[in-house]
C-alpha cells in the first residue's frame, strides 16, 4: 500500500486538562509512517495549557484541526463530539487518548489488516501499559475472528487480560462510526467496550500481533479512577444485560449475570469494613438501582458470608488482602482520628 493508495484515516484526541502529556500524544501521531490522515483535537474546556499546546501544533501542521467545546461535557460525550467531526471521506477512525501515544507503525499496521479483510469492523493490537503488555490471549497467527465468537469468549471466560483493547489500541471503520448518532452508547468511561459488543454483532474483529500503542499509567487516568472505586463491575453488568442476549443462550446469560452480580456484591460486602466514604456508597447504590438490582442489607450480608467462606479456604490470600487493602486504610483512619482529637 503506497501513499497514493492509502485510505483517509480520521485520528481524534479528546482532551481535558492533559497539558502535561498532550505534546507527547500529538507528536506520536505526527510521527506515523502512514501519511494520509487528518487529526482532530477536541478540547473540553480545559483550564490548563492543553488548548494552547493543541493550537500551537495546529499552526505548524495543516492536518490538525482543533475544536473547543462551548461548555464542559462528560468524558464519553466528548469522545462522541470528536467522532461526529470526522471527515465524510475518511474510511477509518482512530482514537488516541490524550495521555497515551501510538508507535510509528500503528496506523499502517491497523489499516493494513482492515484493508486485507473487508469484513472486519474493529481491529485491535497489543498495548504496552507501563511495563506490561495487554490484550494477550489471541491465537497467533490467526488475524480475524467473528464478532460473535470474540464477544462470546469475553462474556463466558471473563478474563481481564483478554479483551477488545482500549480506544488507543484499536481502530474502527468510519462507516460504523458515522452510522450511529453516538458511537459510544452510554456515559460510562468504559463505553468503548460497550461499543465493541454493540457493533460486532454485524462485523468481524481483527488483531495485529504487534505492540502498537502505549498506555500511560498515572492516578488521573480514567482506568485508575475506575480501579479505585471499581466502576468496572457495574459497567460490565450493564453490558451483559444489554448485549449478552445477542451472544449467549438463556442459560449462559443467566449464569454469567449471576456470577458477576455475586462478585459485585462480594466486593461491596468486603468494603463495608474498608472505611469507604459516602461518595463511594452513593455511586454503587445508584448504579445498582439503575441496573434494577437495588442494594439491600441482606444482599451485603450474603456477599460477606460468601467472601468469608472463600477466604477461609485461602488463608494466605486473605492475609495478603488485609495487608494491601484494609491495614493501610485503618492506619490512615487512626492517624486522621488522632489528628482530629489533637486539634480539639
Amino acid at each position: 500500500m503506497n501513499e497514493h493508495q492509502e485510505p483517509l484515516v480520521s485520528v481524534i484526541t479528546p482532551v481535558y486538562n492533559m497539558g502535561s502529556f498532550l505534546a507527547d500524544c500529538i507528536a506520536s501521531v505526527l510521527r506515523q509512517t502512514y501519511n494520509n490522515f487528518e487529526y482532530i483535537i477536541v478540547n473540553n474546556c480545559s483550564t490548563d495549557q492543553s488548548l494552547d499546546i493543541a493550537l500551537d501544533y495546529a499552526r505548524k501542521d495543516g492536518r490538525i484541526r482543533v475544536h473547543s467545546n462551548s461548555e464542559f461535557v462528560g468524558v464519553m460525550e466528548n469522545h462522541n463530539i470528536a467522532l461526529r467531526l470526522i471527515s465524510p471521506k475518511s474510511k477509518y477512525c482512530k482514537v488516541v487518548c490524550a495521555d497515551d501515544w501510538i508507535f510509528p507503525d500503528c496506523l499502517r499496521q491497523l489499516v493494513g489488516l482492515a484493508e486485507a479483510h473487508p469484513s472486519v469492523g474493529i481491529v485491535g493490537s497489543y498495548q504496552l501499559s507501563g511495563s506490561y503488555i495487554k490484550w494477550q490471549g489471541f491465537e497467533y497467527p490467526r488475524a480475524v475472528f467473528s464478532g460473535r465468537e470474540i464477544c462470546r469468549r469475553i462474556f463466558l471466560e471473563g478474563k481481564r487480560e483478554f479483551g477488545f483493547g482500549t480506544p488507543t489500541s484499536t481502530i474502527y471503520r468510519a462507516d460504523i462510526v458515522r452510522d450511529s448518532g453516538a458511537f459510544y452508547p452510554n456515559p460510562s468511561p468504559h463505553s468503548d467496550t460497550s461499543a465493541c459488543f454493540k457493533y460486532l454483532q454485524n462485523s468481524d474483529f481483527g488483531f495485529v500481533y504487534q505492540v502498537l500503542a502505549y498506555e500511560r499509567t498515572h492516578g488521573e487516568t480514567q482506568s485508575s479512577k475506575s480501579a479505585d472505586i471499581n466502576r468496572y463491575s457495574s459497567a460490565y453488568i450493564n453490558d451483559i444485560m444489554q448485549y449478552g442476549p445477542a451472544y449467549l443462550s438463556k442459560e449462559e446469560f443467566d449464569r454469567v449475570l449471576k456470577k458477576h452480580l455475586d462478585s459485585y456484591h462480594r466486593f461491596l460486602a468486603v468494603n463495608t469494613i474498608g472505611f469507604r466514604g459516602t461518595e463511594f456508597w452513593h455511586y454503587h447504590k445508584s448504579r445498582l438501582e439503575e441496573l434494577g438490582y437495588p442494594l439491600k442489607a441482606s444482599t451485603l450480608l450474603k456477599g460477606a458470608m460468601i467472601a468469608t467462606l472463600q477466604e477461609v479456604r485461602h488463608p494466605v490470600r486473605a492475609i495478603g488482602k488485609l495487608q494491601r487493602q484494609v491495614f493501610p486504610k485503618l492506619k490512615s483512619y487512626i492517624h486522621a482520628s488522632l489528628a482530629g482529637r489533637a486539634k480539639q
